[in-house]
């Protein structure tokens, strides 16, 4: 698998940055009305989406749901997005500023700033709680964040980053979706496409110089923090702001195929190419296959 030279890609990166990034605060239109009869998220994408509950809801309560998911996953979003910044700024801490490397990569810690504020505000003013992953996963991940770096940290990022590419794509273009959904995932996914260049390309180079023990501990570290991320997307709290018995509710999505597939889809990109540089294999697989990641 060949990258181009590391310092040709940033500069690349950095001018594609100067041509076309966006403050969320100015290009989003905060104060439009939200239509009552539009969706949150693509309701493909919703967790109970194709069950026998879902079909038993009212059309305000799925209206409600997708509000409330799609706020969750931003939610998921901010937190790994925190988790990123910090490791990007841990694997640039003692590399030469005047480098376009090190200058894409700070461009990168300033555009995820924005995301987060951007997808907390839109959460706000759908008024919707700041949904988070639990606390003792909150609190778990500290060691991630702290430690995780290389082709670990790339591939991590690459979990996250393109399976949230997916999913706002279809957001972005769904006219049964709110507008401040469909302008916030245009955004995030405009700027993404550069951050997804730089992650692929140095998780292949870091890949590359893995020695066996390194490879096996970074595959179960990375099936272990893919598991979580993708488990955490969805809180169970949702269920109980739609009205459902969250009980009842958990039980439909963990036996909902439809969105199984939905996932494994939307991480069949990431899978492929990650395996093609050795970082998927051995037990993490068996955990990858209880997230519905393969």
């Amino acid at each position: 698998m060949r990258t181009g030279d590391r310092q040709d890609t940033a500069s690349r990166l950095l001018a594609s940055s100067a041509r076309k990034s966006y403050d969320p605060l100015v290009e989003v239109d905060w104060t439009a009305p939200i239509p009552d009869d539009l969706y949150g998220m693509t309701p493909e994408w919703c967790s109970l989406y194709g069950t026998e509950l879902w079909e038993s809801m009212t059309e305000e309560q799925r209206i409600t749901l997708t509000l409330h998911e799609a706020a969750s996953i931003s939610g998921a979003g901010i937190w790994f997005e925190m988790i990123l910044m910090q490791m990007l700024i841990r694997d640039i801490y003692s590399h030469d500023p005047a480098t376009p490397h090190v200058q894409f990569a700070l461009t990168e810690i300033a555009d995820e700033c924005r995301h987060s504020t951007m997808f907390a505000r839109s959460a706000q003013r759908f008024g919707v709680p700041s949904y988070r992953p639990k606390k003792w996963i909150m609190n778990s991940s500290r060691l991630f964040k702290a430690t995780a770096s290389g082709a670990l940290a790339y591939g991590g990022t690459l979990f996250v980053e393109e399976l949230l590419d997916v999913m706002q794509r279809d957001f972005m273009r769904d006219e049964r979706v709110q507008p401040i959904t469909r302008t916030v995932s245009r955004i995030h996914v405009l700027e993404e496409a550069r951050h997804i260049k730089f992650a692929r390309e140095e998780t292949v180079r870091r890949a590359a110089h893995l020695s066996r023990v390194k490879r096996a501990y970074q595959r179960l570290v990375l099936g272990v923090s893919t598991y979580f991320v993708v488990t955490c997307l969805v809180n169970d709290q949702v269920y109980a702001a739609a009205g459902l018995d969250v009980d009842e509710a958990r039980k439909a999505a963990r036996g909902n195929r439809h969105y199984h597939e939905t996932i494994r889809e939307g991480c069949r990109g990431t899978v492929e190419f990650l395996d093609e540089c050795g970082l998927i294999g051995g037990p993490s697989k068996f955990l990858m296959r209880r997230a519905h990641v393969v």
